[in-house]
């Protein structure tokens, strides 16, 4: 098993930044592949960042290209999301994901073996 812990989560206007971080325990060895997706009210859950467990080969959507940033913190086992340029279409509960096993749709949430409980993130204009 595998558990995953986000925070960071807030309040913050349009144009500012939040990190936000998702730490894994558990049988942290098993995991081969991390992501963010997020779901707006209304809305289905949608793709945001992946990022092999190895911290290689991120991947964005392109909807936060170029202003957010997925990372790992190798030693600490935590995958971050650094979002800047933040706008109001941000808002939304942002939720932490692993795969245990190899994936190439990394887009999909079906392709995840583990969630957390999510953050939420109010961007105001």
């Amino acid at each position: 098993q595998v558990q995953l812990v986000e925070s960071g989560g807030g309040l913050v206007q349009a144009g500012g930044s939040l990190t936000l971080s998702c730490a894994a325990s558990g049988r942290t060895f098993t995991i081969q592949h991390m992501a963010w997706f997020r779901q707006a009210a209304g809305k289905e859950r949608e793709f945001i960042a992946a990022i092999r467990f190895t911290g290689t080969n991120p991947r964005y959507a392109d909807s936060v290209k170029g202003r957010f940033t997925i990372s790992r913190d190798n030693y600490e086992t935590t995958v971050y999301l650094q979002m800047n340029s933040l706008k109001p279409g941000d808002t939304a509960v942002f939720y932490c994901a692993a795969a245990v096993g190899p994936i190439t749709t990394y887009y999909l949430d079906r392709a995840y073996d583990y969630w957390g409980q999510g953050t939420q993130v109010t961007v105001s204009s």
